[in-house]
């Protein structure tokens, strides 16, 4: 199938002060879409050209694993945030935090360790795992939570490539002055966020 980045959800400049454009635009026109154009010549006149994105970070290894889950991550990244934030999530989903964690605060606070916790290059998540618990764990390079049969909710991306030219190497400035995640928590309708439907098989 012909893979291509859907286009940003609001406008480059649309996340400062948190963000800037020239931030948004070096990583979305730059990292972003350069781990595309890599994952489409390596898959070319391939059997893996004929798999889903999903079906590529679930089933793949080595380089196309790496290229793909990086494009699934800032994917979903860029949809885990909005420029006004959210008024919270849900009752049902603020009762699974709440149960796993204490309170939002509580889950905030411990996002952000995880976020400026994580060494070197990766990324902090919150997952629902396969018996319906919510838990924050973080990911080197360009893991995902998909290969363990989580279902991601929210992610923030601590490669420096995400904040460097804003705040140099103050890794944990972005992570308190990001906006808010949408009301539901990063959760995007139809793609992605669901669980993946490919096996584990590795090709």
């Amino acid at each position: 199938m012909r893979l291509k980045l859907p286009p940003l959800p609001y406008a480059k400049g649309a996340l400062a002060p948190h963000l800037s454009a020239c931030t948004l635009d070096a990583h979305y026109e730059k990292h972003h879409k350069g781990y595309l154009r890599k994952l489409t010549k390596l898959v070319r006149g391939k059997p893996e050209e004929n798999l889903s994105l999903e079906e590529l970070v679930c089933r793949t290894t080595g380089e196309v694993f790496e290229n793909a889950a990086q494009v699934w991550n800032h994917n979903f990244y860029w949809r885990s945030m909005r420029p006004a934030g959210g008024d919270g999530p849900g009752r049902a989903l603020r009762e699974l935090i709440a149960n796993s964690f204490g309170s939002v605060a509580d889950f905030k606070h411990r996002f952000a360790e995880a976020a400026n916790g994580q060494f070197g290059s990766g990324w902090a998540w919150l997952v629902m795992d396969e018996r319906g618990r919510l838990r924050i764990q973080g990911s080197s390079n360009a893991e995902n939570p998909l290969q363990q049969d989580c279902v991601p909710l929210l992610t923030l991306d601590v490669w420096e490539h995400a904040y460097y030219l804003d705040y140099q190497n103050q890794r944990e400035r972005p992570r308190a002055r990001l906006p808010r995640p949408s009301a539901e928590l990063g959760i995007p309708r139809g793609e992605p966020g669901r669980r993946a439907s490919s096996t584990k098989s590795r090709v």
